[in-house]
Parts: C-alpha cells; sequence; structure tokens
C-alpha cells in the first residue's frame, strides 16, 4: 500500500475529515430529533457524559482546521496551474453559502455558510507570512478558548489551517514522525489535565442545552468544554495520523479516506438522513441518547459503504461534482477513466 503522503492528494486529510464528519453527526442528530433528556444514573445520562467529555467541541474545531487546510491548497494548486485561484476561491465559497443556505433552513447549527463568509474574510491571509499567521492565529485561539467563544473559534481555526498548509504540514509525514510523537505527547499531557477539570464540573443531573437556557453548573461544565477543545481536536489528529503510519490501519480505515473524500455530500446528507429517520419513524422528541448513537451507527453504515462504492466509478461525490462545476463554470467528468491496455 502508497504511504500516505505518496500522491499528489494528501490522504491524511481525507482520513480526517471522515474522522470529523463521524464526531459531528453524533452531537448534531440531539437537537435535530429533539432527543429526551436522561434519567440521572441511568446509561443514556452516562453517555451525554462521554459526548460532552470527547466529542462535542472535539470535532467541529477540526473540521473548521481542515477548511483551512483546503483553502491554502485550493488556491496553491489553482495557482500553480496558471489559473487564478484568488476568483476560483471566490467561486468556491460563494458556491458553499448557497448551498449552506439550502442546508441551514434545516440545520440551524450547520457550518457551511459560517466556513464562506470566514473563507472570504481570511482571503487576504492568503499571501501573509506563514509566521504571522501561526501567531496570529495562536494567540486568538488562545484568547477566544478561554472566553468560551465557541463559534468565533472559526477564525482562528482556519487561520491555522492555511499557516499549516503553508508549512506543509501534512507533506511527507512519514519524516516528521519524531515530531509529530512529540505533539501527540505534549497535546494528550494538556487534554488529560483539561478533562479532569472539566469532570470535575460535571452537572449532577443531565441537562437539556438545545431547549434554551442552562444554569449556571451546567453553563461552567459547557464552558470548560469550549476552552479545552482545540487541545483535544489536536491529541486525535495526532493519534490518528500516528495510527496511519501502519498499513494494517489504513487497509482497515480505508473506507473513512472515502468518506472524507465525499465529505460534503455526506455532511449534508447526514441531515437528510436523519429527518428521514425522524419522519419515517416518527422519532421526534421520542428517541433517548443511546438510540440516537445507534441511528448515527446506521448512518454511518450506509454512508461509508456508499463512499466507498461511488468512488470505485466516479472521481467525485454528487455534491463535490456540483460545488467543482459552479467553481470552474465548465461541467466536469464525473465518470473515473478507464485504462486501455493493448498486448504487445
Amino acid at each position: 500500500m502508497k504511504p500516505i503522503d505518496s500522491n499528489n492528494r494528501i490522504d491524511v486529510l481525507d482520513y480526517l475529515r471522515g474522522f470529523a464528519l463521524l464526531g459531528i453527526i453524533l452531537v448534531n442528530i440531539l437537537p435535530l430529533l429533539a432527543v429526551k433528556l436522561p434519567n440521572a444514573g441511568s446509561w443514556d445520562a452516562g453517555y451525554q457524559r462521554f459526548l460532552f467529555l470527547f466529542v462535542e467541541g472535539r470535532f467541529y474545531t477540526l473540521f473548521s482546521f481542515l477548511f483551512g487546510v483546503g483553502f491554502y491548497l485550493f488556491i496553491s494548486r489553482a495557482n500553480a496551474k496558471g489559473k487564478n485561484g484568488f476568483v476560483l476561491f471566490l467561486r468556491r465559497i460563494a458556491a458553499l453559502f448557497i448551498l449552506g443556505w439550502f442546508h441551514v433552513k434545516f440545520q440551524p447549527g450547520e457550518a457551511l455558510t459560517v466556513y464562506a463568509v470566514t473563507g472570504l474574510l481570511l482571503l487576504p491571509f492568503y499571501k501573509v507570512k506563514k509566521e504571522i499567521n501561526l501567531g496570529i492565529g495562536l494567540i486568538l485561539l488562545v484568547w477566544l478558548s478561554i472566553m468560551a467563544f465557541k463559534l468565533f473559534l472559526v477564525v482562528p481555526l482556519m487561520l491555522l489551517g492555511i499557516a499549516a498548509g503553508q508549512y506543509r504540514i501534512f507533506e511527507g509525514l512519514s519524516k516528521k514522525l519524531k515530531k509529530v510523537t512529540v505533539f501527540t505527547g505534549v497535546m494528550f499531557l494538556l487534554s488529560l489535565a483539561g478533562l479532569i477539570y472539566q469532570y470535575r464540573h460535571v452537572p449532577s443531573i443531565p441537562f437539556g442545552f438545545f431547549e434554551g437556557g442552562v444554569d449556571e453548573q451546567t453553563y461552567e461544565f459547557l464552558s470548560i468544554g469550549i476552552t479545552i477543545g482545540p487541545a483535544i481536536s489536536a491529541l486525535y489528529v495526532g493519534l490518528l495520523i500516528l495510527f496511519l503510519q501502519f498499513p494494517l490501519v489504513q487497509k482497515l480505515l480505508s473506507p473513512l479516506k472515502s468518506y472524507g473524500r465525499m465529505a460534503l455530500t455526506n455532511y449534508i446528507f447526514q441531515t437528510v438522513f436523519i429527518y428521514l429517520a425522524g419522519y419515517a419513524f416518527n422519532l421526534f422528541e421520542s428517541i433517548s441518547y443511546l438510540q440516537s448513537l445507534i441511528i448515527c451507527l446506521l448512518v454511518y453504515v450506509i454512508q461509508l459503504i456508499f463512499s466507498v462504492v461511488w468512488l470505485r466509478y466516479f472521481q467525485f461525490g454528487p455534491l463535490e461534482w456540483i460545488w467543482r462545476g459552479l467553481t470552474y463554470l465548465e461541467i466536469p467528468p464525473m465518470r473515473k477513466r478507464t485504462k486501455v491496455f493493448s498486448k504487445i
């Protein structure tokens, strides 16, 4: 099997996108189906704690960071091909905003419109020196994390993604394993300390976070989660990169790569599948936290299988194909080209 960094497309980014999607749906499903508040001391209450310790605020941060990396790579590769990367990127985020505008009508917490607007605001930073982008990104990330300004974290996360692209962090990873190991170790210690601190502030009873306001204890618990979220996300990134250096892990997780290559399609269709299940089986306000997990697992199976099969025959996911067409103002070829070998 080819190393992670051997081809033009940086495979590890697809793995990371797919991994981010796995976590995002676990939290998004809760308000969409108005999942019932768990009973104190129940398995559902334990699962709620797990979600808000290890999932909520950990995967959207990763998704935002990866959008920044993709931001830089897209413009750079377009420019390298002799095209106007800035113009193409403006079309790209305009198309993304339109898709997000439709999506937000069904998923109020969707991220595409936020990414499009933030991408436009950060466009001038593409030409800024990488050291400056890194410094500004880190300062803003620390400040906004401490203040628990969740929505605004997208700005420094995307800026750090741009800096990561400028530093070519995800290229040649097999030669940077020592640095990745040290980084992961540091993030582990920070995450462990943060999680212990957050766990000490776990509310005494289960809470409903999407039905209005929360009490002071719950607010503090959720705020701590936002503060430590970026460090835990970074830990997840480091661990996944290290695991992917083993060919067996690459093979076992190969469906995740296909899942990430079709990130736009799968992100939006997560919402579609949740609503289909909700209306088909009358699940609104009637399922528990653990039952929401079962639905997510079923969505995983459907989307992972679909992604693998689809990409065997086509170059892009369905929505990626539309997005590409709107970006380049042309109809891109959808089917993969079959190689014809002649006898010698």
